[in-house]
């Protein structure tokens, strides 16, 4: 090889770089868009052609367990890809309606004076996501899942006065009543749903179920069972860079923060999308696989500390069998005591794992022997 043959190589490799590093994200939103093009859309996910609403679309319950919890897209059967769901954030914050903006204005009287007083911690106001959409389509030869997720910034004081859905408005009309149909569940404002996180199911290596119970002084779902891992999506910590979060890292974070688990550690399968129409919450359905470790050298890990202990006051750990989990999800003292999209987590890891025909024989045989 010449000189001149060297240097040309050089050069050619360089440009390649450049127009690489150039062009890969537009390169990818076209494959993205390229996919969905060739993709057969869902017609509707709230409404039939003929305009009716869809009774089908009911949320979970097993027997005498009732939840405000709405699979919207997931079976546990088929996992949902990392490269199947795309995030967009908005631009243009979601914000109040002018009659509901004064309950924010009290949220953070209310907080500044606590700090002021010393009464307690002050509640941070921190950058949150609120769910403008979420579009789903299905490819057209595997029919796998494509997600679209739509987001606009908003914060976590706009939430809690969106929480409050049954207040009466100056008009003596309830932000639920206005704004929310019940027979479109899928349709309301994004201010209405300013939150969105990720709930993960943790397996240990010998198959023991992580159950985490939340702790008293938390504002949302104080002293309630619940997922292994719950972690809400922040502007602040997930989208560095001005990215849009990625819903698998988020999940990844919670398991480090609130098992002290590392990504090697554990494999990752997102199974759903799922929605608390209650209370507008949407939450992302996960199940992770410890590798290696088992139930009692997770114990002894988080002995020796978890950055956010705080969260929970208390965790179980149950045979990851179907018979067990679900006897331990109709027990009596949990029945009414867990978070609304918990019990159907739980359900899609075990179907996930065990297969659909083995879990439903399960709910089937013990809801029989309860009645």
């Amino acid at each position: 090889m010449t000189g001149i043959d060297l240097v040309n190589g050089i050069v050619g490799a360089v440009c390649g770089m450049v127009v690489a590093i150039l062009f890969q994200q537009p390169l990818q939103d076209a494959w993205f868009r390229l996919r969905r093009r060739f993709a057969t859309r869902v017609r509707s996910l709230t409404y039939r052609e003929d305009g009716s609403p869809l009774s089908t679309w009911s949320t979970f319950s097993i027997g005498p367990l009732h939840t405000t919890a709405l699979i919207v897209e997931g079976d546990g059967e088929q996992a949902i890809a990392p490269e199947s769901v795309q995030v967009r954030v908005l631009d243009g914050e979601a914000v109040l309606p002018e009659e509901m903006a004064p309950w924010r204005a009290e949220i953070e009287a209310a907080e500044q004076q606590a700090e002021e007083t010393g009464t307690r911690v002050r509640t941070w106001n921190g950058p949150r996501y609120a769910v403008e959409g979420l579009e789903i389509s299905r490819t057209a030869l595997e029919e796998q899942p494509e997600v679209l997720l739509r987001l606009r910034p908003t914060d976590y004081f706009t939430f809690l006065a969106a929480q409050q859905l049954d207040r009466r408005l100056p008009d003596g009309t309830t932000p639920r009543g206005r704004y929310l149909d019940p027979d479109r569940p899928l349709d309301a404002p994004a201010f209405l749903q300013c939150s969105f996180g990720v709930n993960v199911a943790v397996v240990t290596a010998d198959h023991l179920l992580v159950v985490s119970r939340r702790a008293h002084n938390v504002r949302s779902g104080p002293g309630l069972w619940g997922s292994s891992v719950n972690e809400g999506l922040s502007r602040h910590i997930d989208s560095a860079g001005r990215s849009a979060p990625d819903l698998h890292e988020v999940a990844r974070r919670g398991m480090r923060e609130e098992l002290s688990l590392e990504p090697h550690e554990y494999t990752l399968t997102m199974l759903a999308f799922v929605l608390d129409v209650e209370r507008r919450q949407w939450s992302a359905h996960f199940i992770a696989h410890l590798t290696n470790l088992r139930g009692e050298a997770l114990r002894s890990r988080m002995s020796r500390g978890v950055a956010d202990r705080w969260e929970h006051q208390s965790i179980e750990y149950v045979p990851f069998r179907p018979a067990d989990v679900v006897r331990y999800l109709l027990r009596p003292d949990r029945i009414r005591r867990w978070a609304a999209v918990s019990p159907a987590l739980y359900h899609l890891a075990l179907v996930h794992t065990h297969g659909r025909s083995a879990v439903e024989r399960a709910e089937a045989q013990i809801v029989r022997r309860l009645n």
